[in-house]
């Protein structure tokens, strides 16, 4: 794609986003479209939100799971970037009437006390540069029309960012088995699914490993304060008003997610 036709890409991802809106899929309209091609539209949709007045806040990996993978056709994660603007706190819930069609996964969050700059990170990296970890969703939210999407519409759309939300439990990753800690999903009071953080690339940590060493062959670093997401733990699940979801990690705490409001579609 030519440098004009990514930035007008760009630009209409931004518009949406500001608009509440969807667009057809950027892979139905432009056959010829890369990965590299998206995440180069991605950063100028988050160029633009950042040049009106938003601040990079961390980082966020996607498609962490092999279904999901399945889905896109792509067998390695892709990354967005998070901003001021998607923070949400977790004792004023959720306002839906800023999404469009949003998905709620819950993971685990990471919150680096040091910079970290790939390549050549490993998982004791990690953990040396890590101040915590707590229990957070993601509620993603995609731009591409009833989210039909391949790998090249959602790493274009910033990873289907949306907003997110931290529990406000804080755990040491020295004195917590981040591989077995088991998770449970509560739907309005009901169980809705189960799992383990070995569902995240093999442990939660391993993604962050993946994540910094492939942005860092980019030129770009995490930086200490930066909130990092290190993937679904649970199935994608659509959310309305009046739902209150609550996501468990064993041996670290809990995150509850109020929705309110309408969203667009």
């Amino acid at each position: 794609m030519t440098p004009d036709l990514i930035q007008a890409c760009g630009d209409g991802l931004y518009d949406a986003w500001r608009a509440r809106a969807t667009v057809a899929p950027l892979l139905e309209r432009f056959p010829g479209i890369t990965v590299a091609d998206g995440y180069a539209i991605q950063s100028r949709m988050v160029a633009r939100r950042v040049q009106a007045g938003e601040r990079i806040v961390g980082k966020k990996i996607g498609v962490t799971s092999k279904p999901v993978q399945d889905m896109l056709g792509v067998y390695e994660p892709d990354f967005g970037q998070l901003t001021s603007g998607m923070v949400c706190l977790e004792s004023d819930g959720v306002d839906l009437n800023g999404l469009i069609q949003p998905k709620a996964e819950a993971e685990l969050a990471f919150v680096l006390e040091r910079d970290l700059i790939g390549p050549g990170i490993t998982a004791t990296d990690v953990i040396r540069a890590t101040a915590y970890v707590s229990p957070c969703f993601e509620i993603v939210d995609s731009r591409i029309r009833d989210w039909k999407i391949k790998i090249q519409d959602t790493v274009a759309d910033n990873a289907s960012c949306g907003v997110f939300l931290q529990g406000q439990a804080k755990g040491d990753p020295r004195k917590l088995d981040l591989q077995l800690a088991g998770m449970s999903l509560q739907r309005n009071g009901a169980l809705h699914s189960t799992s383990v953080g070995a569902a995240v690339q093999g442990s939660p940590i391993n993604a962050v490993v993946w994540l910094a060493n492939t942005l860092g062959k980019l030129g770009l670093p995490f930086r200490a304060g930066e909130v990092i997401l290190s993937g679904s733990q649970s199935p994608l699940l659509p959310v309305t008003d009046g739902d209150d979801l609550v996501c468990t990690i064993g041996g670290l705490g809990t995150c509850r997610a109020r929705f309110h409001g309408k969203t667009a579609v």
